[in-house]
């Protein structure tokens, strides 16, 4: 591993995007302020963090900061997506595009040499806009990553993230391999509950329809309910029975056997295609549901 990945040099953090988190003590307001001074006064001992209209209550979440550690909450490297440096163009567009996600990991030969992430707008804004035609050049498009211990506090790694303004951090094992994954979301939502994004469906509509034939819909969804949406039933199947499952989620962890990983598309016997968008080492968050051919 490279040196300058844990650490950037002065001209590089002047030229750093200002998307980055600030570490900046007059911009640490909201949540994020709240969060890292609560954190402080109670590592000191200097009193209750919720006090002062800082946080609503003590069981949400900030003692998390202080008893979790990183191999917590991290997402194993099984489920990591990730490039390789000698990826083209068009196919790290659509590992964006298939992904989700906004920050990639890129790794030189296996994931155990990685070299840093690549962020989407640096490709849009490299190659994405006015038809560029220049060349394409991963390596110089790579950002720094942390790497951190998985025995380390969360709520220390929080601050690390803050103070470097960074989102993402590798966890390495004691041989220096890569052990997983965690971003700075995964850690806020230790203290706050899920946050949801853009790619969130409303809490009261489940689902959306991208095209014919085609849903992103979050696992909780109720199964009656996308059954009358798409007109077909899906538990038609001596695979499937019908008394034990009330949601898609628990449809395609019973089609599986297990938690399917992200990227894994789960078949069912009519033809119909559960596609993982989003999923941690516990529960399935989001898919894609791809229905069969009229006949």
């Amino acid at each position: 591993m490279e040196d300058d990945i844990d650490g950037s040099s002065g001209a590089a953090r002047r030229a750093q995007p200002q998307d980055e988190i600030t570490d900046r003590p007059e911009e640490k307001t909201g949540l994020l302020g709240r969060i890292f001074e609560a954190f402080t006064q109670t590592e000191n001992g200097s009193g209750d963090p919720v006090n002062g209209g800082r946080l609503d209550n003590p069981s949400h979440g900030m003692i998390n900061l202080r008893r979790m550690r990183v191999e917590d909450v991290a997402i194993p490297t099984a489920d990591i997506v990730a490039a390789a440096v000698t990826i083209t163009k068009d196919e790290l567009v659509k590992l964006f595009r298939d992904s989700g996600m906004s920050r990639i990991p890129v790794y030189d030969g296996t994931l155990d040499t990685p070299l840093g992430f690549v962020h989407l707008k640096d490709l849009a804004l490299s190659h994405g806009f006015n038809g560029n035609t220049a060349e394409f050049d991963l390596r110089s498009m790579v950002r720094p990553v942390l790497f951190v211990p998985p025995s380390m506090p969360i709520g220390v790694l929080l601050t690390k993230m803050q103070t470097e303004r960074r989102h993402m951090a590798l966890v390495i094992d004691e041989y220096g391999g890569v052990d997983g994954l965690v971003t700075i979301e995964d850690l806020i939502e230790q203290v706050v509950g899920e946050i949801a994004d853009e790619h969130d469906t409303d809490e009261d509509q489940t689902w959306i329809k991208e095209r014919p034939g085609c849903y992103v819909a979050q696992a909780k969804t109720p199964l009656e309910e996308f059954e009358a949406e798409i007109g077909l039933s899906l538990t038609d199947s001596d695979t499937v029975d019908e008394e034990e499952i009330d949601t898609l989620g628990g449809l395609v962890f019973m089609l599986s056997g297990r938690v399917p990983t992200r990227g894994e598309v789960v078949q069912h016997p009519d033809g119909t295609e559960f596609e993982v968008i989003d999923a941690d080492p516990r529960r399935i968050k989001r898919m894609r549901v791809r229905l069969p051919e009229p006949r």
